[in-house]
């Protein structure tokens, strides 16, 4: 057969499942990157070096939403594992936050409280992230299946 007569189509990604976890997981890639955004530039002032690490993950959550927009299958495994660091740090800053909210600290353009709640909000949105990403992996979004172009064109009349 001809590379001409032949289709090549993912099934696994006409599912209403994998259409829905693709969605959340850009969704949550978004809102995280959002999240990250609004700690960094409302503590810009008082952020001890972490500054050019917390664009870097704005930076690349935005690029792997497009990527999972894409249906790129790959970067999900990288997207959990960049959920745990982040997660992480949001649970060692959170608390940090809270406790700048005295006498003596420099007080940043948003609110220590607000910081120290947004820090709190991206540990459970990481943790759904994560199982997001993983539900999307064992979805097989890279499966590919060739087909006789007359069969396709005939399921399509």
């Amino acid at each position: 057969m001809a590379d001409d007569d032949v289709v090549i189509e993912h099934p696994n990604r006409k599912t209403a499942a994998s259409r829905l976890t693709r969605l959340v997981v850009i969704v949550l890639l978004l809102a995280s990157a959002a999240l990250v955004l609004i700690v960094t530039v409302g503590g810009w002032s008082t952020l001890e070096g972490a500054k050019s690490l917390q664009v870097a993950f704005v930076l690349v959550y935005a690029i792997l939403a497009l990527f999972v927009a894409r249906w790129s299958r790959g970067v999900l495994p990288l997207i959990a594992g960049l959920a745990v660091i982040l997660g992480i740090f949001a649970a060692v800053a959170a608390p940090a936050w809270f406790s700048r909210d005295a006498d003596g600290f420099t007080d940043p353009a948003v609110s220590s409280r607000v910081l120290g709640l947004v820090c709190a909000a991206l540990i459970p949105l990481q943790l759904a992230l994560i199982v997001s990403a993983m539900q999307g992996f064992r979805q097989r979004w890279n499966v590919e299946a060739e087909r006789p172009r007359r069969e396709v064109e005939a399921a399509a009349a």
